[in-house]
C-alpha cells in the first residue's frame, strides 16, 4: 500500500520525498487499516457474550450513535447518526454493543443504503427480537467537495424488520421517539 501511495502522490505532481510527504506513505497505510478495520471484525465477536435473557417486551432505542464510513465509489468519508430501534423477545443486548455493531459495517467501504441494511440484519440475526428498525443520516463528502458540491445536503436511510416493518403503531412510536431531542 505505502508504494501505491508514493505513486499517488507522484501522479497528482506531488514530491514523495518532499520532508512533508517522506512518511505520508505509512500514515496513510495506517489510517486505512483503521478505517477499513471491520472488514476483520465479526459481529459475534464485537458482541462478546453480551446478550442477556430479559423478560422485556418494549421498545429499546439508542438514538445519535456517531458512524464513520467510506464511500465506496469515490473512497471519500461519509459521517453522520446512526439510530437503533428494537423490541427484545426475551433478549437484551449490552447498550454498547450496538454502536460496535453499527461500527463493524461502518468500517468497510460502503453505500449507506447496504450499511442500514446490514445493521437491521445483524441485530435481527443475533437476537431474533420482535422487530428492528435502524435509520441513519449522513453527510457524504462525495457530494460536498466535488460532484454537486452541495454542503448542506445529508442522506437518510431507514432498515425496518419484522415488527417495525408489519406494524404500522409501531414503526411510528420509533420514528417518533427519534423526533425527540432527550432533554427532560
Amino acid at each position: 500500500m505505502q508504494e501505491n501511495v508514493r505513486e499517488l502522490l507522484s501522479h497528482i505532481g506531488e514530491n514523495p520525498d518532499r520532508q512533508g510527504l517522506v512518511d505520508t506513505p505509512k500514515r496513510v497505510s495506517e489510517a486505512w487499516q483503521f478505517l477499513t478495520r471491520g472488514y476483520g471484525q465479526k459481529v459475534k465477536d464485537v458482541i462478546n457474550g453480551a446478550v442477556f435473557d430479559a423478560d422485556v417486551h418494549h421498545m429499546v432505542i439508542v438514538k445519535d450513535i456517531e458512524i464513520y464510513s467510506m464511500c465506496e465509489h469515490h473512497l471519500l468519508p461519509f459521517f453522520g447518526r446512526c439510530h437503533i430501534g428494537y423490541i427484545p423477545n426475551g433478549k437484551v443486548i449490552g447498550v454498547s454493543k450496538l454502536a460496535r455493531i453499527a461500527d463493524v459495517f461502518a468500517r468497510r467501504l460502503q453505500l449507506q443504503e447496504r450499511l442500514t441494511n446490514e445493521i437491521a440484519g445483524a441485530l435481527m440475526e443475533e437476537l431474533q427480537p420482535d422487530g428492528v428498525g435502524v435509520v441513519i443520516e449522513a453527510k457524504h463528502l462525495c457530494m460536498m467537495m466535488r460532484g454537486v458540491e452541495k454542503q448542506n445536503s445529508f442522506m437518510i436511510t431507514s432498515a425496518m424488520l419484522g415488527s417495525f416493518r408489519d406494524q404500522l403503531s409501531t414503526r411510528t412510536e420509533f420514528l417518533q421517539l427519534l423526533e425527540r431531542d432527550g432533554t427532560h
